[in-house]
């Protein structure tokens, strides 16, 4: 299947160019934003009737977070990535036109972000974790289908009649659309699996739940699309030719979702009713 003729530049105003990958960031935190203010604003859907904090709130912690993950993104991509090279030029760390962001740096960022600013308004951590959770798949769909855009992090050749040939590859070949893998996966079928969950089973009234829901579904999709997207060419494949660094990474975040999982089922104070 040819790769749809879409450029990487969405448009450009004088001499500065807006690419799509810029504008999922930028659309992955306003919706993810004003989906927040939404469920914030339902108090019934939280632990006894209380959010992490206001509804109106939100808009505010949207420039932390933001800030949070394009500083987490970029950090984590210097750490895990490519440490080597910008050791031996660490101006380079502050060149952000090469496009260099890890998912795992900017989630921790994020993470962070909203544990400062709901310590910041008095509110519980944990359900803070839990917002994160839910809006945080708008915008790693949104990013994903700009990585597909950009013709980057794709897969591995395949003979399925959906492989795409993109024109960033040196073979030319068809290979797996593994950008949209994830777009389906980590974003829209994460999304609604965490929507049942909050809005059917009421998963916000136990804090950290969500929050670990979401580290499983994330991690496990992960490691499943690692097994056909191309590791990082600056590093390769690690332990035998099979491990990459996305697994590596994603891991953690499986175990340490299932342990606030058990956390939030167990936890006496999450058996009651609010």
């Amino acid at each position: 299947m040819p790769f749809p003729n879409i450029h990487p530049i969405a448009f450009s105003i004088g001499p500065v160019d807006i690419r799509w990958y810029a504008l999922g960031y930028l659309f992955g935190v306003l919706l993810g934003a004003a989906y927040g203010w939404l469920l914030l604003r339902n108090e019934r859907l939280w632990h006894r009737g209380t959010p992490p904090f206001k509804a109106n709130d939100i808009w505010d912690f949207a420039f932390w977070a933001m800030l949070a993950i394009v500083i987490g993104g970029r950090t984590g991509y210097v750490l895990f990535y490519n440490f080597s090279e910008y050791a031996q030029d660490p101006i380079q760390v502050f060149n952000t036109l090469d496009g260099g962001m890890s998912y795992h740096g900017g989630m921790i960022g994020l993470m962070l972000a909203a544990i400062l600013f709901t310590r910041s308004k008095g509110g519980n951590w944990l359900s803070a974790l839990d917002l994160m959770g839910a809006v945080a798949t708008i915008g790693i769909f949104l990013v994903r289908i700009a990585n597909f855009i950009n013709s980057e992090l794709y897969g591995a050749p395949t003979d399925l009649p959906w492989g795409v040939v993109f024109p960033t590859d040196p073979l030319q070949v068809a290979r797996h659309p593994s950008q949209l893998y994830e777009a389906a996966m980590e974003g829209l079928l994460l999304f609604l699996i965490i929507r049942v969950a909050t809005h059917v089973f009421y998963a916000l009234r136990k804090p950290g739940l969500v929050a670990g829901i979401f580290g499983i579904g994330y991690g496990v999709s992960r490691i499943l699309v690692e097994l056909v997207r191309l590791p990082d060419i600056q590093i390769g494949y690690l332990y035998g030719g099979w491990l990459t660094m996305g697994m590596v990474l994603s891991l953690p975040m499986v175990v340490a979702g299932l342990g606030l999982v058990i956390f939030a089922l167990t936890r006496p104070e999450n058996k009651l009713r609010p």
